[in-house]
């Protein structure tokens, strides 16, 4: 903080303030603030001079506020209480690893993954966080990095291809297909497809321009899993979905002449997260391991 005559205002300063009031003496803060005597009178003094006021009656046996040392000891607190708390959240962004994910974050690898990093970073939290949205919450800023599947905006954000999923039909469990070991993409085109057009990683290219087909649009992976139950729709996701939402009334089977999905792991090309490259390695090594 800036004072127009120049010299600035220190944290050092608010906090000596609030210690000889909270301790009683300057004998007793000059304990509790690890410093002399001298230098507790000192940087009290400074406050003052720096302020223009007196701050603080003292006698032989006791310490007490001026009138206009009770106003700048309120701010004190509540200045310390910010500082303090801006020192936890950038040492909590340092100790926690967020990691996004619009639907399935690493699918079958999800548990090993949580369990080999507690294991071998147990400094780092690590928290799964889901949020609907193409970069699984990265571009919000509500996570460090992300895994997504679809195409990734290179020039806004840095990325490293952790390995590649098989794609899936998702049907109503008791459509006429659930009973096959697997179902050709060009089969497809004969049904209406089911397509999350902000997260989802299906589009009408995997099929040729003239024999595309029906698609009806959702938002969210409820919704979609919702509309295939009915039986109206079938839905193309990758594997991972598979494993992450295994539900009633919804079969899942292989499909047959896809190209796989790339599973990239993304993050900010400035200042990106210190155990960024750790998690990327560890997450390639469990997709090189099950591939």
């Amino acid at each position: 903080m800036q004072n127009a005559s120049g010299p600035e205002l220190e944290l050092r300063q608010l906090r000596c303030l609030v210690t000889i009031v909270d301790t009683g003496s300057f004998t007793d803060a000059a304990l509790e603030l690890g410093v002399s005597q001298a230098s507790v009178s000192r940087t009290l003094r400074s406050l003052e001079q720096l302020l223009g006021v007196r701050l603080l009656h003292r006698t032989s046996r006791t310490v007490s506020t001026t009138t206009a040392g009770v106003e700048v000891l309120v701010r004190a607190r509540q200045l310390l209480a910010e500082a303090d708390n801006l020192v936890r959240a950038a040492t909590a962004g340092r100790t926690r690893l967020r990691l996004g994910h619009a639907w399935a974050s690493a699918g079958r690898h999800t548990a090993e993954f949580q369990r080999r990093w507690a294991e071998r970073h147990p400094g780092i939290e690590l928290q799964l966080i889901r949020h609907n949205s193409p970069t699984g919450g990265l571009a919000e800023g509500v996570c460090d990095l992300a895994l997504v599947r679809t195409a990734v905006d290179r020039h806004r954000y840095a990325h490293a291809v952790l390995g590649h999923e098989r794609r899936v039909l998702a049907m109503a469990s008791d459509d006429p297909w659930a009973g096959r070991r697997g179902v050709r993409l060009d089969e497809v085109r004969q049904r209406t497809v089911v397509v999350d057009r902000r997260t989802g990683s299906t589009t009408l290219e995997l099929w040729p321009a003239e024999a595309r087909p029906a698609i009806e649009y959702t938002h969210d992976i409820d919704d979609w899993l919702a509309a295939i139950a009915t039986g109206r729709c079938v839905g193309i996701t990758p594997e991972a979905t598979s494993t992450q939402y295994r539900r009633v009334g919804i079969a899942y089977r292989p499909l047959r002449d896809a190209a796989p999905v790339p599973v990239h792991l993304v993050w900010q090309h400035h200042d990106p997260h210190p155990a960024t490259h750790a998690a990327a390695a560890l997450l390639t090594d469990l997709y090189r391991e099950h591939s």
